[in-house]
């Protein structure tokens, strides 16, 4: 999940590992002479993460185990431990990876023979634990280094236009709205950035992202002085979808723990939680009035919450396929919901009534359902005034609709691949959009010319030729 975007949300590789009763028999032992000790979260925990985790973690404890930390891991499932310290042979988890035809993962490949004898020796070892006091953390000291593009996963206009926000690796990226170049870089905690969203009073900026398997983390950035002013750890996965309350106290996001989350910006206390999807979470915004929520998540479904209690008032619409992305009218309860199936569908943020079987075609709440793309819809966006609704696609189509009728005004050309983001500046007729490719381009969508292109992110390679 190092480079997702909503479109690897869809098809992580979940590779499960889980924990059955019995000894290990005929397990080789080796003699591992004076090689280092090896390190649970350095080389096995990844391991975990890389295998495991999928089906052993907080919110989905295949097993009775969860493979997120070291405390978990050692702590008995639901009939025995996985492990016992200086003993593989007796070690259940051992039996499940090991052989011609391991049980486990249950998907995908295999661990490597290498693999097997890396947690096997780190067990024979003791199976000791040499987390860092505090868990682990991710945080540079320096801005990143760009050996090549990554894919761009969020971004944002900022009220005035006069910065766009660009997701990287561990940082959000300021570039200047008008060919000034980067403003700033925002360094922090999280590898993994998954959404971008500006307060409404454009001073601060929400990111929300974490590290897989370990933790989810919100970021409030100062515009003006680009410092680090909260930062709020939550789950034990990355969170994404973040949203801003109308008055800017309260920021909300989804959750791979299958929760809806509302925090306090002022000091960071969790506020509210939702646990009525069954899935991921993915994205989520707010009415008008800021009573209520309205997320979208794996589950098909988007839900209408109360926020003061939590409760669920409604699911908003007929579930179809996995949601993966809102867009909320900026002065109208109205939100758009792109999918797998490639056909937003515009719906009212009310109950929608009726019989809330799959198939009941009873929807108080749908407005309509817009032309489908090509590709599952990763990226949508509604105009500052309205009228427009944007959708961008993993086949690489950027459609822009008349948000009244439903109809197609325009398709952008674009050759960046997959679109994972799209962003409409309130002060000119521009849309930004980025992708795979790791290049941002800013569309004039009346006219639909490209008016400028350029890196994401500093490149590496770029910057020492312009710096000789």
């Amino acid at each position: 999940m190092i480079h997702k975007l909503s479109l690897l949300r869809m098809s992580f590789r979940i590779l499960c590992l889980c924990a059955s009763l019995g000894a290990l028999a005929g397990m080789e032992m080796i003699s591992y002479g004076a090689e280092a000790k090896v390190s649970f979260s350095k080389e096995v925990l990844p391991l975990f993460r890389q295998s495991c985790t999928g089906c052993h973690q907080p919110s989905k404890t295949k097993g009775g185990f969860d493979l997120t930390t070291y405390p978990s891991v050692m702590k008995s499932g639901k009939h025995a431990p996985l492990i016992l310290p200086s003993d593989p042979k007796a070690s259940p988890l051992l039996k499940e990876i090991s052989g011609t035809e391991p049980s486990m993962p249950e998907e995908g490949e295999p661990l490597t023979s290498a693999e097997v004898k890396l947690i096997t020796r780190w067990i024979a070892e003791g199976a000791h634990d040499d987390t860092p006091p505090g868990g682990l953390v991710h945080r540079l000291t320096s801005p990143p280094v760009y050996p090549a593009l990554p894919a761009t996963t969020a971004l944002a206009w900022s009220l005035d236009g006069n910065i766009l926000a660009v997701a990287g690796w561990h940082e959000v990226v300021l570039h200047g709205g008008t060919n000034s170049g980067i403003v700033a870089r925002l360094v922090g905690d999280s590898p993994r950035i998954e959404s971008i969203a500006f307060s409404p009073d454009g001073i601060q900026l929400a990111v929300s992202g974490g590290a897989h398997s370990q933790y989810g983390e919100i970021q409030i950035w100062n515009t003006k002085t680009y410092t680090l002013t909260r930062s709020i750890k939550t789950t034990s996965d990355v969170v994404f979808g973040v949203s801003w309350s109308p008055d800017g106290k309260r920021i909300a996001v989804g959750c791979a723990d299958k929760m809806v989350r509302v925090f306090e910006v002022a000091d960071g206390k969790e506020s509210m939680k939702c646990d009525n999807h069954i899935d991921w979470v993915f994205a989520t915004t707010w009415s008008h009035d800021g009573t209520k929520l309205v997320s979208a998540g794996r589950d098909r479904s988007l839900k209408l919450i109360d926020v003061a209690s939590g409760h669920l008032i409604d699911d908003v619409n007929r579930q179809g396929e996995p949601l993966v992305c809102l867009a909320r009218h900026p002065t109208e309860n109205l939100v758009v919901c792109g999918s797998d199936k490639g056909s937003p569908r515009v719906y009212k943020m009310e109950p929608r009534g009726g019989r809330l079987a799959e198939g009941d075609d009873k929807e108080n709440s749908f407005v309509r359902e817009l032309h489908r793309l090509s590709g599952s819809v990763q990226s949508l966006a509604w105009s500052a005034d309205g009228k427009w609704i944007a959708a961008g696609s993993t086949g690489g189509e950027i459609v822009i609709f008349n948000a009244a009728d439903g109809n197609r005004k325009a398709t952008l050309k674009w050759t960046g691949g997959p679109v994972f983001a799209l962003s409409f500046r309130s002060s000119s007729p521009v849309l930004a959009v980025g992708g795979s490719d790791g290049r941002i381009r800013l569309f004039d969508y009346i006219t639909e010319k490209l008016l400028r292109e350029f890196d994401a992110v500093p490149l590496a390679e770029r910057a020492s030729i312009k710096n000789r």
